[in-house]
């Protein structure tokens, strides 16, 4: 059976069958033309660049293809990477399915959605439901495919639903404990935060920015789709339940310049924004940690400021 990439050492030869999850030319101080590339499978990611690449290798060697990778597992700043001394395209009778390299949701599919059918049947308020069934019916496929970031939390497929319904889930336990915290709005929010990375994400193989990615972001993303929606079922968009739905979705990120443009300013928008920060935290060490010795202090994670983390889960 193949080695996983994460599994490989310090000055271990590595020979292994990869997905490109990345593949950028750039140009070295002397201007000669490299690869900066990330290669994934089950296991996780593993970057490093390719020198002195040639023409056909910068057009060859694509996000999504399966290739034949060799070299020695080494680190850079700390962080692992893949000294290259060899890539090529996989060839006839070799491993080739993208799919095959992915690393997916712990949950299956179908649990997922299951789980959001469920959900949607908790919030009844009739504006906040109706919107909801309108967006997951265009969005349905999306949703329980894609992955919720390019990278840092949840960057798997099925990411964006797990991460979701990971957020609802505490949404209920929350608002169970306080009552004064309106758990239909924060359920609402819980499953439409992110619904905006459908769009802002190309899909989960070899998972890129597109251009309205990178020119717009998933939060005004998503509350075009909202606004659209209520145009569909001719909601009033001065009603307080589309402002305050808006409002929590908008308000997600928590500050303006993590991306949010407005700040939360009711209850249940600040909640949001915690319950997001705790998932998406979590998820960022777990991640990490999972490729940690016991006692033993995991990689520099660049979402939680590049901080290290002691493995301490089997103390």
């Amino acid at each position: 059976m193949a080695k996983l990439l994460t599994a490989y050492q310090d000055t271990e030869p590595i020979d292994s069958f990869a997905l490109i999850k990345s593949a950028d030319m750039r140009l070295t101080k002397t201007g000669k033309p490299y690869l900066s590339m990330v290669f994934s499978d089950r296991s996780g990611d593993l970057p490093g660049n390719l020198w002195d690449a040639t023409d056909d290798q910068i057009n060859g060697l694509l996000p999504g293809k399966v290739v034949k990778l060799q070299g020695v597992r080494g680190a850079y700043q700390e962080k692992p990477q893949v000294q290259i001394t060899h890539v090529r395209l996989s060839q006839a009778g070799e491993p080739d399915d993208p799919t095959d390299f992915m690393v997916h949701a712990p949950i299956k599919t179908e649990a997922m959605q299951d789980e959001l059918n469920d959900l949607i049947l908790m919030i009844t308020n009739p504006t906040w439901n109706r919107l909801i069934r309108k967006l997951f019916t265009t969005y349905h496929d999306e949703f329980l495919r894609f992955p919720a970031a390019k990278a840092n939390h949840h960057a798997f497929a099925g990411g964006l639903a797990f991460h979701s319904l990971s957020i609802a889930r505490l949404a209920k336990s929350v608002a169970g404990q306080y009552p004064q915290i309106n758990q239909e709005l924060l359920l609402a929010g819980a499953l439409l935060h992110d619904l905006g990375k459908v769009i802002e994400l190309s899909g989960p193989v070899a998972t890129q920015y597109t251009v309205a990615g990178n020119l717009i972001g998933h939060i005004t993303l998503v509350d075009e789709q909202i606004v659209l929606a209520a145009h569909e079922l001719k909601f009033d968009l001065q009603s307080e339940d589309m402002i305050l739905l808006r409002h929590v979705v908008l308000a997600h990120h928590g500050l303006l310049e993590y991306g949010s443009p407005v700040r939360p300013a009711t209850m249940t928008a600040e909640v949001l924004h915690q319950l997001d920060e705790l998932d998406a935290s979590i998820q960022m060490m777990t991640t990490a940690l999972d490729k940690t010795p016991d006692h033993a202090f995991s990689d520099r994670i660049f979402g939680l400021d590049s901080r290290r983390f002691y493995n301490d889960r089997k103390a």
